[in-house]
């Protein structure tokens, strides 16, 4: 089975069970979509390793909205290579990412949690194709716009003269039959 990375701190249990999630076929396809946004086949070092010092990162979320990042530090000096993903992180949020689909920099950089920096990137890639970015490789799924109705004065007090199942109306449903077999009922 393959580790993603270093698992520090973390017991063997903990980290095989994080190795027996992840999804090997999402990686890939999360390869193929950011080859294609940056116009680069992506790196052949492995998943975590090609995106540890945060370039490549900043690198895409500039290509989905040119001037994200101001400055990528190409250091390779820890401090600045994590100054890199959190760079990330806050321009993914502008972008419009929730803060609970964002991973934690150490997720990355020490490799403790790429199942969510898969996420990450697959709610990117959603709001990507939500924002109108066209890609052969389809990772996420298009977020729903709003969808807001008006209703006019008549209709609105049609439905009030119709009865809805929430006011207590089960139509001739019954629990029969929901006593486990081989079970007593009790009195």
């Amino acid at each position: 089975m393959a580790t993603h990375g270093p698992s520090y701190g973390l017991s063997a249990d903990i980290a095989k069970k994080q190795a027996a999630k992840y999804d090997h076929d999402l990686e890939r396809q999360v390869r193929l979509w950011i080859g294609e946004i940056l116009g680069e086949p992506f790196p052949d070092a492995g998943f975590q390793e090609a995106m540890k010092d945060g370039t490549l990162l900043c690198n895409l979320i500039n290509k989905l909205e040119p001037g994200s990042v101001k400055k990528i530090k190409t250091s390779k000096v820890p401090f600045m290579q994590m100054e890199n993903i959190s760079q990330f992180l806050q321009a993914a949020e502008r972008y419009g990412l929730k803060r609970t689909d964002l991973f934690q920099t150490v997720d990355l950089y020490e490799g403790k949690g790429m199942n969510a920096v898969l996420d990450c990137l697959i709610a990117l890639a959603s709001q990507a194709k939500t924002k109108g970015v066209v890609t052969q490789s389809n990772p996420g799924v298009k977020v729903a716009a709003k969808n807001e109705r008006n209703f006019s004065e008549e209709v609105l007090n049609q439905s009030k003269m119709e009865i809805s199942l929430q006011y207590g109306s089960n139509k001739g449903a019954t629990q029969s039959g929901m006593t486990a077999p081989g079970t007593y009922r009790h009195l």
